[in-house]
């Protein structure tokens, strides 16, 4: 069996790594905002080029807690419109809906899944205060026009980059590619804790107080509340997971490139459709998911399955089409409603051999 994705192989790699650091959070008697956290943050924000970086619980609320701190500032009211691209997984959405906010959907650009730059101006009313892009399977959206229309209409910039830890854009990693950006490090992500974990990321210092005061009940003084605040707090022992698998997270986009570039080159059937592959600037894509397309998706998952490989359908249902939005299921997007029928994703993390590749391409190419 060929696994979609092997993270007892991926994390046996940093084992000592892992158990030297969880050890010493263990011993410390200090397991809840503690310097591990401190030290995870500081990290990341460098890594990612930005002033400020707060870690939290998970890739929603993270989402949550930058759209909340922009109420908090006044800056965004109830129902105000934040723009979002339409065949997201759900959390992108989930989150505007929590903080009382409407979400407007824009279907992608069939070639790259990402939000199309060209369709988002005339979704813009007088409701609307921000953009959401999601870098979505790990590809970096293309910006250049969304910050044009951001300065335009004085929008802020919320960058989902939950599946994209690395990715650059001129010159630019993701997260630093708008106003803030919130992360997921669910095990599965390119950077992946051991459990739920996330972080918000912003070079706004007045978010980012609100946002750490959020993430810990409102209060930024012990029993002193300012706010009706959040439980979303990163904990020592995930920070310091985090803070061992930083070091390698380019090596590893690198592999998942090298990946990538394998299926690219050895998948030959009409019956599917590659993606788009960023050949002139390859550091844009880190390749959380390659996804393929195909007209008879369930006939060939199933015919993989066969074959002894195993595949994931990332996503089968539109968000639109949810019964959690059923106010919204009469919306056409039949481009987005192609994606959630046709896509289907191959396995790929660093560990993959190249002779598992191989055999998955082969199979897929006498399908």
């Amino acid at each position: 069996m060929i696994q979609f994705l092997d993270l007892k192989t991926i994390n046996q790699k940093y084992k000592a790594e892992l158990q030297e650091a969880i050890t010493k959070v263990v011993d410390s008697g200090w397991y809840i905002l503690g310097s591990e956290v401190e030290k995870f943050e500081a990290e990341f924000a460098n890594y990612c080029e930005v002033k400020h970086c707060i870690g939290v619980a998970n890739g929603l609320d993270a989402l949550i807690l930058i759209l909340e701190g922009y109420k908090k500032l006044g800056i965004f009211q109830d129902f105000d419109e934040v723009i979002v691209q339409a065949n997201t997984y759900i959390a992108s959405i989930l989150a505007i809906s929590k903080a009382n906010l409407t979400p407007i959907l824009v279907e992608p650009d069939i070639a790259t899944y990402n939000i199309n730059p060209d369709l988002i101006e005339a979704k813009i009313t007088k409701k609307t205060k921000a953009i959401m892009p999601v870098h979505l399977y790990g590809r970096a959206c293309d910006m250049a026009k969304i910050w044009e229309l951001a300065k335009k209409y004085n929008l802020k910039i919320i960058e989902d980059s939950a599946q994209a830890q690395g990715a650059i854009y001129q010159n630019k990693k993701t997260g630093n590619l708008g106003d803030a950006s919130g992360f997921s490090f669910y095990p599965g992500k390119n950077l992946g804790a051991l459990g739920d974990a996330g972080a918000v990321i912003t070079n706004d210092k007045d978010l980012a107080k609100t946002v750490r005061i959020l993430r810990n009940y409102g209060s930024e003084k012990k029993y002193h509340n300012l706010y009706q605040g959040f439980n979303s707090r990163l904990d020592e022992i995930q920070a310091a997971i985090l803070s061992v698998k930083l070091k390698y997270l380019d090596e590893e986009n690198q592999q998942r490139r090298e990946i990538a570039k394998i299926y690219d080159n050895l998948l030959n059937n009409d019956k599917i459709i590659k993606p788009n592959y960023p050949h002139q600037d390859e550091k844009n894509h880190v390749w959380h998911l390659y996804t393929i397309r195909c007209q008879k998706r369930d006939e060939l998952q199933n015919y993989l399955t066969q074959n002894q490989i195993q595949t994931v359908i990332h996503y089968p249902i539109a968000p639109h089409k949810q019964e959690a939005y059923s106010e919204i299921k009469n919306l056409k997007l039949p481009i987005t409603e192609k994606i959630h029928q046709e896509i289907i994703s191959l396995p790929i993390y660093p560990n993959l051999n190249k002779d598992s590749v191989t055999l998955v391409s082969e199979i897929i190419n006498k399908f």
